[in-house]
């Protein structure tokens, strides 16, 4: 094992000192009989520098005993899992430092071969709880007694050397628990470490066994596979091994065959730009990581497979893929349990992304802007991140060329939302009046009439009462006189 460096060993003595209160833990389950050990990703985060206020153990103890030795030191406690044998509480130091703190039994869970729910046994020593952990750089814990670093599966050299590796036979380690397969993914974007071959061949051939796996587990992890700073390097993991065939298939349907002229750019690698540039733009417009932004730009194309069309003449055309990508969108969103909000979300930005294109060659009207916030509602900031991210031209005079036309866009929309409210287009007159006007009762006329001032406010902008009601008059005779 690589020796530990002053910083690192610095970090961890900084770590069993966290606290009083959280000391006064420690030394609770150490009187009682019970080994405590902080663990897993506290232990990696502490080693990297990068501990944040989330702290995980592991123990001897049962859950009712942890339960009852933490409520000795404070009173917020939850249960978070106690089948799975896991205890959490804050702890609350004098200095007003918050410590979020887990604590599980020592254990080993696995999948029954069709099962999708892990089978849980609690265990009586911490080697058979490091071994069932996902990655060797997760499988190190610190002893709290006395800060010896325990490191059976050499965690420390795999840290040092940024690989990623299974404490047991990497086929054994996903066949217990499929989801770790995710994790790998996930930890190669988040850590910006190298999957070893192990790891990627057991991914690989077990790629069907993620089947077993509960689509909300699935969702959760891809999410935050999603929200890392640099999410590319996992999702061609996923690719690369038949996972996203499985769990996001739409996204490997994008690595379409080239024809041999070249007649359009690779689909895919556009793809993963997309998000690249969606991510700096979400970091440069002041924006925490959006799930919705981001997979906005993963599935924005996911209809150009099914409508590219080879044209005479040698051009390829991928008509309608804004409203195919849209369907295509909702039915994985709700397979893998995403909310209804957040799936109409995303759903509408892609049906939305290539509303921009239709006017970038010529002047924005003030009709067409006004069109343009009313499709995209409350989704209008994600939108212009989106359409923004989704110029990946090499062509240097074009790309500034739309870029151009989107900041013209964007600030004639502040200029108009300055002078006539645009997040709140309606009619100048809202259905009580349009009936009290007509004299009809609600019912589908209503409807029409509602439609027709609402257009006539796209087209020229606010009316005014008196003007909208001439105008609604006029067409309201109109129609009556031609039946």
């Amino acid at each position: 094992m690589p020796s530990l460096t002053d910083e690192q060993r610095a970090a961890l003595a900084s770590v069993l000192a966290a606290g009083p209160k959280v000391r006064k833990l420690a030394r609770r389950f150490e009187a009682a009989g019970h080994e405590l050990y902080l663990v897993g990703g506290s232990v990696r985060d502490a080693l990297l520098g990068e501990l944040g206020n989330d702290l995980d153990y592991t123990t001897s103890a049962r859950p009712d005993e942890i339960e009852a030795l933490v409520r000795t030191v404070t009173r917020a406690v939850w249960d978070v899992g106690r089948a799975f044998g896991t205890i959490a509480c804050r702890v609350t130091e004098d200095d007003g430092r918050d410590w979020l703190v887990e604590i599980t039994t020592f254990r080993a869970d696995s999948y029954a071969d069709h099962t999708r729910k892990p089978e849980v046994v609690f265990g009586d020593h911490l080697g058979g709880d490091l071994v069932r952990r996902d990655f060797t750089v997760n499988a190190m814990a610190l002893r709290t007694l006395d800060g010896e670093l325990l490191d059976p599966f050499g965690g420390l050299g795999d840290l040092v050397a940024r690989v990623i590796r299974t404490p047991a036979a990497a086929e054994l380690s996903f066949s217990d628990d499929p989801l770790r397969m995710l994790r790998a993914a996930r930890f190669t974007s988040q850590l910006g470490f190298e999957p070893d071959a192990d790891v990627v061949s057991a991914m690989t051939a077990m790629a069907s066994r993620i089947t077993i796996v509960s689509a909300e587990r699935i969702r959760d992890e891809l999410v935050k596979l999603l929200l890392t700073d640099n999410p590319r390097p996992g999702l061609n993991l996923l690719v690369q091994t038949g996972l996203a065939d499985i769990v996001l298939p739409e996204l490997s349907a994008l690595r379409m065959e080239r024809d041999e002229h070249n007649r359009h750019k690779d689909v895919y690698e556009h793809t993963l730009t997309v998000l690249d540039q969606a991510i700096e733009l979400e970091k440069s417009r002041g924006h925490a990581p959006d799930i919705v932004n981001r997979l906005a730009a993963i599935f924005h194309d996911v209809g150009k497979p099914k409508t590219r069309r080879f044209e005479p003449g040698g051009k390829v055309s991928f008509h309608h893929h804004d409203v195919v990508g849209a369907k295509l969108t909702t039915k994985r969103m709700q397979a893998l349990k995403f909310s209804s909000e957040e799936t109409k979300a995303v759903a509408k930005l892609v049906e939305l992304h290539l509303r921009f294109h239709g006017y970038s060659d010529g002047e924005w009207t003030d009709a067409a802007v006004r069109r343009y916030v009313r499709d995209a509602g409350d989704q209008l900031e994600r939108l212009h991140i989106l359409t923004r991210s989704d110029c990946t031209t090499r062509n240097v005079r074009k790309a500034q060329s739309l870029r151009r036309a989107y900041e013209e866009l964007e600030w004639r929309i502040d200029e108009l939302a300055a002078q006539e409210e645009l997040d709140a287009i309606r009619p100048d007159l809202d259905g009580t009046q349009i009936m009290a006007l007509l004299g009809i009762p609600e019912g589908r006329e209503v409807g029409q009439a509602y439609k027709f001032l609402l257009e006539r406010r796209m087209e020229d902008g606010p009316l005014g009462e008196e003007r909208a009601k001439r105008e609604l008059l006029d067409w309201w005779a109109g129609r009556t006189a031609n039946g």
